[in-house]
C-alpha cells in the first residue's frame, strides 16, 4: 500500500469519526430543543418546570460548544498529520537535538503543547463562559492555570520515566517486546491506581475526613454490613471547582477510599448520601472495577501488539510526513489512528459500562433496604425504602447538575456510560 493510500484512508476515517458524531449530536440538539420546557412524566411532581428548562438550555450549550470545538480539532489535527507537518517537526528535533530519549521527549512534549493550545480556547470558554452563565463555575483563573501546570508536571514526572522505558524495551527486547512493555505498563497502571488516592489527588482537592455523626455512624454500618472494605471516609473540595455533585470510591485494597463532594454533603439527606453510596459499594461487589481492571489490561496488550506491528511498516511513517522511522513517529501515528479506526466500538463499551450501572443501582435499593430492615428489627425488607432513596437521589443529581433528560436514544445508545434517569427509575420500579 502507497503512502498516499495510507494517508487517505486515515483521513476517511476520521472524516467519518466527526460526521458520524456530529450526526448524533444533531439528533440529540433536535430532541432537547423539541422537549425544551416538557418533563417526562416519571419525574412529574419531582422536577418544576423551570429546572427543566435550565436542564434543557445547559444540554444546547454544551452542544453548541461542541458543534465548533469538534470540526476545529479535528480538521487541524488531520490537516497537521495528512500535511506532513507533524513530520517536519520531528525532523527539526532530530537534526538539533542529540540522543534518541530526549528527541522522543522533547517531540511528544511539543505536539502535546500545541493540542493544549488547540484546546485551551473551548475549555476556558466553556469554564468561564458556559459553566459559569448556569452557576456551576465556582474555579478563578489562577486555579484553572495552576490546574494545568500541576497536571503538565505530573505528566511529565510519570511520562518521561515510561517513555525511557519503552524506547528500552523496543530496543532490547527483540520482536516480544511489545509483550513485556504491556506487563509492565499494567502493573505500572495498577501502581499509579493504589498511589492516587495518596498522593496525586490530594495535588488538586482538599480530602478531610467525614465529620463524626450520625452520617459516618450509618455509612461505616453500612459497610460492615455489606463488607466492604474502605481506608476512610473522606469529603473533597469540589466546591472550590463547580457547583457539581458526585461521590465515588478510589483507589484498591486497603486504601480504597470513599469520597463524597462537599456539595452532595450538603444538599442531600443521610438516606439520600447512603443510596448513592450503596451504588458505589455495588459496583465494588460486582466485581465491575476489576471487571473493567482486566479489559483495560487485555486492551493494553492489543494495543501494544498492533504499535508492534505498524511500528516496522515503512510507508506508514512516509504517509503521515516522517523523514525516518523514530520511535517517536510512530507512538504519535498510533495515537492518530487508534480514534478513528476504532470509534465503531464505543456503543459496546457503553452498554457493558450502563449494565454495571444497573446492577449497582440493583444493588443499592437492597442495601438501603436491608439498612432500614435492620433499623426496624425485622426482615424480609422489600426494598421501597431503598428504591425511594436511590430514585430522590439521582433525581436531585439529575436536577443540580442539569443533566439532560431528553437524549436521543441513539444518542445515548451510543456515548451514554450511563442509563438515562428515566431509565433508572423505572428499572427500579
Amino acid at each position: 500500500m502507497s503512502p498516499a493510500t495510507i494517508t487517505l484512508i486515515y483521513v476517511a476515517l476520521a472524516m467519518l469519526d466527526l460526521a458520524w458524531g456530529l450526526f448524533l449530536t444533531i439528533l440529540n440538539y433536535r430532541s432537547v430543543a423539541a422537549h425544551r420546557a416538557e418533563l417526562p412524566g416519571a419525574l412529574a411532581g419531582t422536577v418544576t418546570v423551570d429546572e427543566a428548562g435550565k436542564a434543557s438550555a445547559y444540554s444546547l450549550a454544551k452542544m453548541r460548544l461542541s458543534f465548533l470545538e469538534e470540526p476545529v480539532t479535528t480538521i487541524v489535527t488531520v490537516a497537521a498529520a495528512a500535511s506532513g507537518l507533524f513530520g517536519l517537526l520531528d525532523g527539526a528535533i532530530c537534526a538539533l537535538v542529540p540522543g534518541q530519549l530526549w528527541r522522543g521527549v522533547l517531540f511528544m512534549a511539543s505536539v502535546g503543547a500545541l493540542s493544549a493550545l488547540l484546546s485551551a480556547p473551548f475549555s476556558l470558554y466553556g469554564t468561564f463562559g458556559l459553566e459559569k452563565r448556569f452557576g456551576f463555575n465556582t474555579t478563578t483563573l489562577g486555579t484553572w492555570l495552576l490546574d494545568a501546570l500541576k497536571g503538565a508536571i505530573l505528566s511529565a514526572a510519570i511520562g518521561l520515566p515510561l517513555l525511557a522505558l519503552l524506547f528500552w524495551f523496543m530496543d532490547a527486547t527483540g520482536g516480544l517486546w511489545w509483550l513485556w512493555a504491556a506487563a509492565i505498563f499494567s502493573v505500572v497502571d495498577l501502581v499509579i491506581s493504589l498511589l492516587y488516592p495518596l498522593a496525586i489527588a490530594p495535588l488538586f482537592n482538599r480530602f478531610t475526613p467525614l465529620e463524626e455523626g450520625s452520617l459516618a455512624g450509618r455509612i461505616r454500618a453500612m459497610a460492615d454490613r455489606l463488607g466492604f472494605r474502605m481506608g476512610g471516609i473522606f469529603v473533597m473540595d469540589g466546591s472550590k471547582r463547580s457547583r457539581h455533585s458526585n461521590a465515588y470510591f478510589t483507589g484498591l485494597g486497603a486504601v480504597k477510599r470513599v469520597v463524597l463532594y462537599d456539595t452532595l454533603v450538603s444538599s442531600m439527606s443521610e438516606d439520600e448520601v447512603l443510596a448513592v453510596l450503596g451504588h458505589e459499594i455495588g459496583h465494588e461487589k460486582g466485581k465491575h472495577v476489576v471487571k473493567m481492571t482486566l479489559a483495560s489490561i487485555a486492551l493494553s496488550f492489543a494495543g501494544f501488539w498492533a504499535l508492534s506491528l505498524l511500528a516496522g511498516w515503512s510507508p506508514l511513517y512516509a504517509a503521515f510526513g516522517f523523514p525516518a522511522e523514530t520511535k517517536e513517529a510512530i507512538l504519535l501515528i498510533f495515537g492518530l489512528v487508534a480514534g478513528p479506526a476504532t470509534f465503531f466500538l464505543a456503543p459496546l463499551f457503553s452498554a457493558w459500562s450502563r449494565k454495571h450501572e444497573y446492577e449497582a443501582d440493583a444493588f443499592a435499593v437492597k442495601a438501603l433496604a436491608s439498612e432500614a430492615g435492620a433499623a426496624e428489627g425485622t426482615t424480609g425488607a422489600t426494598g421501597t425504602s431503598g428504591a425511594a432513596a436511590l430514585s430522590s437521589a439521582l433525581i436531585r443529581l439529575n436536577r443540580e447538575n442539569a443533566s439532560n433528560l431528553w437524549p436521543h436514544p441513539l444518542y445515548s445508545f451510543w456515548y451514554y456510560s450511563h442509563p438515562t434517569l428515566v431509565e433508572r427509575l423505572a428499572a427500579m420500579r
